[in-house]
C-alpha cells in the first residue's frame, strides 16, 4: 500500500448545526443530498473534533490556527493581525493592528449605525487617514470589504493589552480606548490611539464622500471603531515545522490572513468571493491542480457560517449541496489525502458559534476505513476519529502521509 502524497484539507465553516424544526428535526448536513460526501465517508473514516476543546465555542480565527496545529495560548495574537494579513498588509514585528468599522455617530455622540449604512467602498475614507503620524506613532489604514478595515500602528514603546473603542452594538457613544495593564506601553499606546480616533472623526466628518452620502440622505461615514488589538511577532512557518508546501484559497480576508501568518502562499480563484455565491467549482478545480505543485492545500468555504448566523436551515442545507456537487471530482483524485471538516458549529437555532463538536471525514490510500456512509453530526459520532484539539488533526495528517517524527527511539 502506498500512503498519500499530498494533503487537500477542506474548511466549511460553521459547518456543524444541531436538529433544525424546518427540517424535520434533522441538521442541514443531514439533511442535505449530498452524495459525494457520503461517498468519500465510505471510501475512508468520519469522526469527531473539537477545534478547542470539548464545549470551547471556538472563533474562526483561533478554530483555523488550532487545525493547522499552532497552540493558540502560545501562537494567536488577537484578530486585529490576522485581519491585516489578510488584506496583504506588510506587518513589521512590533506592530499593533486592529479590525476596524467605520460608523456613523451623530451630532450627540451616539453610535446609530455600526456600518455606515453597509457603506459598499470605504477605501477612500481610510486613504484619508493612512499615514497620520502621532508622538512618533505611525497610522497604516486599509480598506477591506464594504464598512471594514484594518489600522496598524507602528512605532516604538507599544503595547497591544488595551481595549476597544466599539461598544459592540448602536445607542451609546463609542469606547475610551483605555490600558489593560499599568505599564507605560499601554498606556501610552492607548493615549495615542484615542487622539488618533478624534483626529480621524474630524476628518472624516469633513470628507466630500460624507458630504456627497448626506445630500443623498444616506449614513455618514464619520467615525471609526477598533477592536481586536494584537501585536504581530513572526512565527515558524508551517513549512517549517512540517516539511510541507502549502498554499490556501480562500474568499473572505481572514483565512486568507490567518494563512499569510502560518507562511502559507494565498491563491487568488475568480469568483471566490467568501459568499453565498462564491464559486466552489472553481476553488475545487484550482485546489486540484494546485496540488501538483504544494504538498499541502487548504481550502476554505465560508457561506454555511453565514446561513447559520442568519438562522436559516433551508439556506444551508442548500448550500451545503452545492457544496457537494462541487466536490465530485475529488472522488477520481489519487495519492492524495482529503481531509474535509469544519472550523465550528454555528446552529441555525443559536445564530451563533457554538461548542458542539464538528464532523471530520478524512479519506485516502493509507486510511482505515470505518461503517460510516453518511458524512453527518450523528453518524460521524459513531465513526473511528475522536479529536479533543484541533492540533490532533495535524498530528494524524502527518502520520497518515508518513511524514510523522518519532517519539522516542
Amino acid at each position: 500500500m502506498s500512503f498519500p502524497k499530498k494533503t487537500l484539507l477542506i474548511i466549511c465553516d460553521g459547518l456543524g448545526d444541531r436538529p433544525c424544526k424546518e427540517l424535520n428535526f434533522k441538521t442541514p448536513l443531514e439533511a442535505a443530498k449530498k452524495p459525494n460526501l457520503n461517498a468519500l465517508a465510505k471510501k475512508g473514516a468520519c469522526g469527531l473534533m473539537y477545534t478547542l476543546g470539548p464545549g470551547i465555542k471556538a472563533g474562526s480565527d483561533t478554530a483555523h490556527l488550532s487545525i493547522f496545529g499552532y497552540n493558540i495560548k502560545k501562537y494567536y495574537l488577537g484578530r486585529g493581525p490576522l485581519e491585516a494579513l489578510g488584506l496583504k498588509m506588510q506587518l513589521k514585528q512590533g506592530d499593533v493592528a486592529f479590525r476596524a468599522n467605520v460608523a456613523t455617530v451623530n451630532k450627540k455622540g451616539i453610535i446609530v449605525d455600526r456600518r455606515a449604512g453597509r457603506i459598499k467602498d470605504s477605501s477612500e475614507l481610510a486613504n484619508a487617514l493612512d499615514g497620520i503620524e502621532i508622538k512618533g506613532v505611525q497610522f497604516i489604514v486599509k480598506a477591506g470589504t464594504a464598512h471594514r478595515l484594518a489600522l496598524v500602528m507602528r512605532g516604538k514603546g507599544l503595547s497591544a493589552n488595551i481595549s476597544d473603542s466599539d461598544p459592540h452594538k448602536e445607542g451609546v457613544e463609542p469606547l475610551t480606548v483605555k490600558p489593560r495593564d499599568d505599564s507605560k506601553e499601554a498606556k501610552f499606546t492607548a493615549s495615542v490611539l484615542n487622539e488618533f480616533l478624534k483626529k480621524a472623526h474630524n476628518i472624516l466628518e469633513k470628507h466630500p464622500l460624507n458630504k456627497e452620502r448626506k445630500k443623498r440622505g444616506l449614513p455618514v461615514a464619520n467615525i471609526v471603531l477598533v477592536r481586536g488589538a494584537g501585536m504581530f511577532k513572526r512565527i515558524p512557518s508551517f513549512e517549517e515545522r512540517y516539511n510541507m508546501k502549502a498554499c490556501c484559497i480562500a474568499g473572505a480576508g481572514l483565512y486568507k490572513g490567518v494563512a499569510r501568518f502560518v507562511g502559507m502562499d494565498v491563491l487568488d480563484v475568480e469568483g471566490a468571493t467568501g459568499r453565498a455565491d462564491t464559486n466552489v467549482k472553481a476553488k475545487i478545480k484550482e485546489a486540484i491542480e494546485a496540488l501538483s505543485a504544494y504538498d499541502f492545500v487548504f481550502v476554505h468555504i465560508k457561506a454555511c457560517d453565514v446561513f447559520g448566523h442568519d438562522g436559516d436551515a433551508k439556506g444551508k442545507k442548500s448550500f451545503i449541496e452545492k457544496i457537494d456537487s462541487a466536490l465530485k471530482p475529488l472522488l477520481k483524485l489519487k495519492d492524495t489525502l482529503i481531509v474535509i471538516t469544519a472550523d465550528h458549529s454555528t446552529p441555525c437555532c443559536m445564530k451563533d458559534h457554538s461548542g458542539d463538536a464538528v464532523p471530520v471525514l478524512i479519506a485516502g490510500t493509507s486510511v482505515r476505513s470505518d461503517c460510516i456512509a453518511k458524512f453527518e453530526e450523528r453518524e460521524c459520532a459513531k465513526g473511528y476519529y475522536r479529536f479533543n484539539s484541533g492540533t490532533e488533526l495535524m498530528s494524524e495528517i502527518l502520520n497518515l502521509t508518513a511524514k510523522a517524527k518519532m517519539v522516542g527511539s
